[in-house]
């Protein structure tokens, strides 16, 4: 990794300290922030290794997906229009049994090329065969939070803790510290009291945090509470789960009760609503969670759910929705929504030093192209972005430093290769599907 300086540009920093937007230079150096100056001043370009012309640029912070499920890739637009119980139990998971580890491989490397298009430097990714997540995740430079999916029941419940430690000792902090290794109990409805110990003693035994979906849904919450009394959130509370570091993902249908819970143990929240809205789950009521301190990122789930992963159209509905619900324009203003997809994302998952532009901070960041008529005028950078910007709008992005798109091209994976394998891939699992129903 050289220097890089993008000079002559629209810099939005999403940094309380430096808040806003200004035209100036910013200067990148191994995997770090260097310098940003704002003009007049400028940062001497001879210093750089490479330097970029920013001057039909916006220059933000990577966006920070904080919840997914990155090779269901292969099963997007496979199972839609369903209530969620209906879809994992008679679509998601029968195909899922089929899935190979060259499966993964390449839905992952398809979810990861749609995410650096669209301007995602860090994911959080809970599934199946993670060493070849880990391995995409490494080849095409992306910032990864990757945790095995745990069911705690039936037969893979204690393979799953043993391929859980295996995987952490061989790919958490490599590439550098780019690829971290959580622990991934699904939910409390397939982890039991009994395994959810088992986790915790993991997590205690690593030092890993966790991330785990809950109360996604009205009728999980229901189910809860007719079996344990409580629902999902204090059900993990009471066993402790909150006490080592926790992302949840959803928290749709939550109590005041859960809320001051999550607060009191500075849970982060990961909130997907495109997911929540196509599966008819529900809006979590992200603006009282945020009104009580709680750190709330975004989230896209998986491809199978949404279906795509475009972090700007999350962000987005993360704040209409919330306008919308409340009648009140102001709830989750741009200013909030940006942080929620950036900084406040990445504190979400505990990740310290990203999501702002600031020196001595990683060098994420993305540049989005101006020279778009949606783009045009300029009047408030921040509610452009916000309101009006897209995915297709992505021109360059740097993760830990490393330029891993230019000009709206991948530098490190060979796009159509990996579009190639992966129709492949998903057409053989829903021909396999397909021959075990006899159709």
């Amino acid at each position: 990794m050289g220097n890089i300086l993008i000079r002559d540009t629209l810099l939005v920093t999403v940094d309380e300290l430096r808040p806003g937007y200004f035209f100036g230079d910013i200067l990148v150096q191994g995997d770090k922030i260097a310098r940003i100056s704002e003009h007049p001043e400028k940062i001497d370009f001879k210093t750089a290794g490479l330097v970029i012309d920013g001057k039909n640029l916006l220059v933000m912070p990577g966006l920070v997906n904080t919840h997914g499920h990155a090779a269901m890739t292969l099963f997007r637009s496979y199972a839609d229009d369903l209530p969620l119980f209906e879809w994992l139990e008679e679509k998601i998971w029968p195909i899922e049994k089929h899935l190979t580890a060259d499966d993964i491989y390449w839905g992952s490397m398809l979810a990861i090329c749609e995410m650096l298009k669209g301007g995602t430097t860090t994911f959080k990714d809970m599934y199946f065969f993670m060493d070849q997540v880990a391995e995409a995740a490494a080849v095409s430079g992306i910032r990864a939070f990757l945790s095995r999916g745990m069911i705690g029941i039936g037969d893979s419940a204690a393979t799953s803790l043993k391929e859980t430690e295996q995987f952490i000792q061989n790919w958490h902090g490599a590439e550098g510290g780019r690829i971290n290794v959580t622990l991934g109990p699904h939910a409390p409805y397939t982890c039991p009291p009994p395994y959810l110990e088992k986790v915790m003693n993991l997590a205690t035994k690593s030092g890993r945090s966790l991330q785990i979906h809950l109360s996604e849904t009205k009728r999980e919450v229901e189910e809860s509470i007719a079996q344990h009394g409580v629902s999902p959130i204090e059900l993990v509370y009471r066993l402790g789960l909150f006490d080592h570091k926790v992302t949840a993902a959803h928290c749709v249908h939550v109590s005041e009760r859960d809320i001051e819970m999550i607060a009191e143990k500075q849970v982060g929240v990961a909130h997907n609503p495109g997911s929540n809205l196509k599966l008819g789950s529900g809006v979590a009521p992200v603006a009282q969670m945020l009104a009580k301190g709680i750190k709330v990122g975004i989230g896209t789930d998986g491809a199978s759910s949404n279906n795509n992963l475009d972090m700007f159209e999350e962000l987005r509905l993360a704040s209409l929705l919330a306008k919308g619900l409340a009648t009140d324009p102001t709830l989750v203003d741009a200013k909030t929504a940006l942080r929620m997809a950036t900084v406040t994302g990445a504190e979400a998952l505990f990740l310290e030093d990203c999501g702002s532009l600031k020196e001595g901070w990683k060098a994420d960041l993305v540049g989005l192209r101006l020279d778009v008529p949606h783009m045009t005028p300029m009047h408030d950078p921040t509610a452009q972005v916000v309101y009006a910007a897209s995915a297709a709008d992505v021109d360059l992005v740097l993760v830990d430093g490393r330029l891993v798109l230019e000009k709206g091209e991948l530098k490190t994976i060979d796009e159509a290769k990996v579009r190639a394998e992966a129709a492949r891939c998903a057409a053989r699992l829903v021909g396999v599907v397909a021959e075990k129903e006899g159709k």
